[in-house]
């Protein structure tokens, strides 16, 4: 599909082309710098709500809930989750849209799941892009699943608007979250599986903690809520406690900050990349590999392999050209 058709297609609401651009950004293909080029005015109406947490609490069972709810109220979804790769095709494990098929038949509903393909922090390296062709394409709200790795999982604050951190009783996830920094990134905290044993003292337990932070007076307070996501008890809550953070973030300003920074960190991957890409090619990864062998053997230090690297002329010249 030419990509000039491909975004208008998509912007008019065809999921077939919403299918292929989120296929190219994955794949990284040639075509995706046009199709992002295109869908870019389009884009900066959706509001991205990120779950987090450790395995087994519950995560695509109340983005699941989190659907419905939103779905209620009239708005578009689109449910971007992400999953541990498989080794032998690099494609996503589990596979979150088997666990979504009550909104399967729903129009107003795009589930993707997308493979980390080893990235670390709980994301994919596309996952940026593919939340910008969900809001070129429309949808009101963008789910972001992460992927389930536990302490690592704080990239999610760096896409999300709001960053939800669910935690459940009986793992010590209260105790963890507050040795990984989860517990800053935490916009909302849920307490999943509410009817176990447990539960009101992990609410107790991440309250404290929480305290413990320090804000400004006017700063937003995570609040700690209760669910029972396969019930769907307590999620009208936190849609009520989204919406509030989403009224602070415009009202504050808060939320044009965090755009501004995800959008400078986005940029700022694919300049990266780029350049690693450069760094490879042809005789310059042969290079490198010469210069990684002296290295180990201790016969020049790391930065003096750097200088020698990107001492010529040529090189440097190459690099700007590689980043424009």
């Amino acid at each position: 599909m030419d990509p000039e058709d491909l975004v208008k297609r998509l912007i008019n609401g065809d999921r077939r082309a919403l299918a292929r651009a989120l296929s190219l950004v994955e794949a990284g293909a040639e075509t995706q710098e046009e199709v992002m080029a295109g869908l870019a005015p389009h884009a900066g109406g959706a509001r991205v709500i990120g779950l987090t947490g450790p395995p087994g609490v519950g995560k695509s069972t109340s983005t699941n809930a989190l659907v419905s709810a939103l779905r209620a109220q009239g708005e578009q979804v689109a449910v971007l989750a992400i999953d541990p790769s498989s080794p032998f095709t690099g494609g996503a494990l589990l596979g979150d849209r088997v666990r979504m098929q009550d909104h399967s038949g729903d129009a107003g509903v795009f589930i993707r799941s997308m493979a980390n393909r080893g990235h670390l922090g709980g994301l994919s390296r596309a996952a940026p892009h593919a939340v910008r062709v969900f809001d070129a394409a429309g949808f009101d709200t963008v789910l972001l699943e992460t992927v389930g790795v536990g302490q690592a999982e704080v990239a999610v604050a760096s896409l999300a608007d709001t960053t939800v951190v669910l935690v459940a009783p009986g793992g010590g996830d209260g105790i963890q979250a507050a040795k990984a920094g989860v517990l800053e990134i935490g916009d909302v905290f849920v307490v999943n599986k509410a009817d176990h044993d447990g539960a009101r003292s992990m609410v107790r337990e991440i309250r404290e903690m929480a305290a413990r932070g320090e804000r400004a007076e006017h700063d937003w307070r995570p609040p700690v809520l209760t669910t029972i996501a396969n019930t769907g008890e307590g999620i009208d809550e936190l849609v009520q406690r989204l919406d509030q953070h989403s009224d602070y973030l415009m009202e504050s300003g808060e939320g044009a900050r965090r755009r501004r920074s995800r959008t400078r960190a986005e940029v700022e991957a694919i300049a990266v990349d780029r350049i690693r890409a450069w760094l490879h090619a042809g005789p310059r990864g042969e290079r490198l590999d010469g210069l990684a062998e002296e290295v180990a053997e201790g016969r020049i230090d790391p930065y003096a392999a750097v200088d020698r690297l990107l001492s010529s002329h040529e090189n440097q010249s190459g690099l700007l050209r590689a980043i424009e």
